[in-house]
């Protein structure tokens, strides 16, 4: 029997351990449990340096995002590179693009949701679903199935449909960026900060600040989640994030 390996990352404790310890009682399932996103990349590099790689990530979608109400964001100069869920996705999307995604969330969001798929997720399931649910998700992403709640189908088609609208404006304004503030850009695509940035491309942060300032300025946008939006409506991939410090526990086990 094949066995799948899921990695659930989640920043929630019970609920992570709780999942995971539900997911590992299945006879073909192996699990991992990961609490914020540098640690569910460290164990994505260790599962592909072990001959181990990991087939499915259950991403919550809020993750890192805070107190309940606040807004899930990508983490500027944090020094672990924390990113939120959806920037997350995009992330493994980039370093290791065999792994099917699939976010978890606490309520229907069409926006988001459409954000997920633009990202490169494979479903979006609420995570008050039954475990049957989501395991007939895991396998169907597996079989390149695209998994969504049918009260979200419309919402979202209708958030795919105006993101084409607005993709041939954006690309425009993309190929007016130098190659240095591309690379600027990929990289706040794939949720770094301008400390990593400035690491991963041999440049100060004072440099770095500048390409970004300058990015904004041609995109004609106010803030980096705003130029990352704009970005992934014109097509622009994340650039591969690098191997992260963190720490993982298997089967279940309390996540870092």
């Amino acid at each position: 029997m094949a066995r799948i390996r899921v990695l659930v990352v989640d920043d929630h404790r019970v609920f992570a351990e709780s999942l995971a310890a539900a997911l590992a009682a299945e006879p073909d399932v192996d699990v991992a449990a990961a609490g914020s996103s540098p640690a569910a990349m460290r164990c994505l590099e260790r599962g592909a340096a072990e001959g181990r790689r990991f087939d499915v990530l259950l991403v919550d979608a809020e993750l890192g995002a805070g107190p309940p109400g606040s807004v899930a964001r990508a983490v500027p100069d944090d020094p672990e590179g924390a990113v939120d869920g959806i920037s997350l996705v995009a992330g493994v999307r980039g370093v290791q693009p065999a792994v099917r995604t699939v976010v978890l969330a606490e309520k229907d969001d069409p926006h988001r949701a459409a954000l997920a798929l633009q990202a490169g997720a494979s479903g979006w399931v609420a995570k008050d679903c039954s475990l049957q649910r989501l395991l007939a998700v895991v396998r169907g992403v597996l079989r390149d199935e695209t998994h969504l709640p049918p009260a979200l189908l419309t919402g979202v088609l209708r958030e795919l449909t105006e993101v084409r609208k607005h993709r041939t404006d954006g690309e425009r304004l993309v190929e007016a960026l130098t190659p240095r503030e591309r690379e600027v850009l990929c990289c706040m695509v794939a949720g770094l900060g301008r400390k990593a940035v400035a690491e991963r491309l041999f440049l100060s942060p004072h440099t770095v600040r500048t390409h970004m300032q300058n990015v904004l300025g041609k995109l004609g946008v106010h803030s980096t989640l705003a130029a990352v939006a704009l970005a992934r409506r014109a097509g622009v991939g994340p650039a591969p994030l690098p191997e992260l410090a963190g720490e993982v526990v298997e089967r279940g086990g309390q996540p870092a």
